[in-house]
């Protein structure tokens, strides 16, 4: 079994299918999506159906991001549309449109809107790791968490965690394309809407493999990443193999 997690796609889906194909997660395999699926990049729908079809081949755990928050709301009309629209919006919308010009909630399938209401989580947690879409804060369970932290704070905020587990978070796109480590904490959000890359971090052995828009795929370790600069983690813990 291996502990497999997926910083923010937004919408790439072509990224998203070639990581997939180059990490091949499996039945055993636990798979955790750090929110974030839509607005941004061109394709959301694509990337929910291919989340939907994680759920029968994988253990997968989708987390809430800030993101499908804003989405939900503004399909409410507890946000004004407007506002979602301008901050990624607009391009979720039209990856549902079969025209991909038409605005429309009617084009949304059902099966997307309980995806994202009712199977996607707040935060998941493991014996040596935290993973939540934003941050946490320091002194808290994750079951105290405010909404605040876990969605919208910036991954410059964080701090070691009392339990004294890893945080692994997205949210904070790094524009350097690389994951962003401080100690106990690391940021998988690399930009991959951007001209960045969509990462998947395998927790047991700290290997990196991540993909792009255009298809192409690297893997490198996190040896390699703290020799590029990477503040040291003061050894990310990983997990003994199960």
């Amino acid at each position: 079994m291996r502990i497999l997690a997926i910083g923010d796609i937004h919408g790439c889906s072509i990224a998203l299918r070639a990581l997939l194909d180059a990490v091949k997660p499996g039945s055993d395999d636990v798979l955790i999506t750090l929110g974030d699926y839509v607005d941004r990049g061109p394709d959301s729908k694509g990337v929910i159906d291919i989340l939907l079809g994680l759920e029968e081949t994988t253990q997968l755990k989708p987390l809430m991001g800030n993101h499908e928050i804003l989405f939900m709301d503004a399909m409410a009309e507890q946000l004004d549309v407007e506002a979602w629209l301008r901050v990624g919006g607009r391009e979720t919308l039209l990856s549902y449109a079969p025209d991909h010009s038409t605005l429309s909630w009617n084009n949304i399938p059902q099966a997307h809107v309980e995806f994202l209401k009712e199977r996607c989580l707040r935060h998941w947690e493991t014996e040596y790791h935290l993973f939540v879409h934003a941050n946490a804060n320091a002194v808290f369970p994750l079951a105290d968490q405010s909404d605040d932290w876990l969605f919208w704070t910036r991954f410059d905020d964080s701090y070691p965690h009392v339990s004294g587990k890893t945080m692994v978070c997205g949210h904070t796109a790094q524009k350097s394309g690389m994951p962003a480590l401080r100690t106990k904490a690391m940021c998988l959000d690399t930009w991959a809407y951007g001209e960045g890359w969509l990462t998947c971090l395998d927790i047991q052995s700290g290997e990196f493999t991540q993909a792009n828009q255009a298809g192409e795929v690297k893997r490198f370790t996190l040896a390699d990443l703290e020799g590029h600069g990477g503040e040291k983690t003061t050894q990310l813990p990983v997990s003994p193999p199960n």
